[in-house]
């Protein structure tokens, strides 16, 4: 089965993207969007803000108070190299949480459309059940009730009794 044949069958996915990415190699399609938002579900994490700040810290401190001959970044300039990195992490930080963004924006709009046809659905059943509901209420008054079948029976036992006591006189009055 052709590759492309498994991602048609995908539900998680909208139709428009559903398509191989023409960088894959043998692995998943989706491999770089997941990556995208891993990295977009770290970056909002506590732990991150906590090691990014440690990051910076440890670097401030290296090179305000490291021998001169290992420093790497200085503290006259404000620290140049440090704002580089951080901007550098911002610039690719920025493009991958839109990128997850929009992922998950693709994801609702699947999720809505199927909420969408599942509410559909139930609609149209819950019609049916009330349709059917009326039906059978309508085919209940129909139906003879219990007084009305006991003087129906009450009705033919007499009129059989009649019968009898008739024939039982005609039966003397031709002796």
């Amino acid at each position: 089965m052709a590759r492309t044949d498994v991602d048609d069958r995908r539900f998680d996915t909208p139709k428009g993207i559903r398509r191989t990415a023409p960088f894959r190699g043998s692995g998943d399609s989706d491999r770089f969007g997941r990556f995208t938002e891993w990295v977009a579900r770290g970056m909002g994490t506590p732990g991150f803000l906590l090691a990014l700040s440690v990051f910076a810290i440890g670097w401030m401190v290296w090179n305000t108070f490291a021998p001169e001959n290992l420093r790497f970044d200085s503290i006259a300039i404000g620290f140049t190299a440090l704002t580089l990195v951080l901007s550098l992490q911002a610039s690719y930080a920025a493009p991958l949480i839109l990128l997850a963004q929009n992922r998950q924006d693709d994801r609702d709009r699947v999720q809505i459309e199927q909420d969408r046809q599942r509410a559909e659905r139930n609609l149209a059943d819950t019609e049916y059940l009330a349709r059917e509901v009326v039906a059978l209420r309508l085919a209940m008054k129909d139906l003879a009730s219990r007084e009305f079948i006991r003087a129906e029976l009450r009705a033919v036992l007499e009129e059989l009794d009649r019968r009898d006591e008739e024939d039982e006189a005609a039966e003397h009055a031709g002796r």
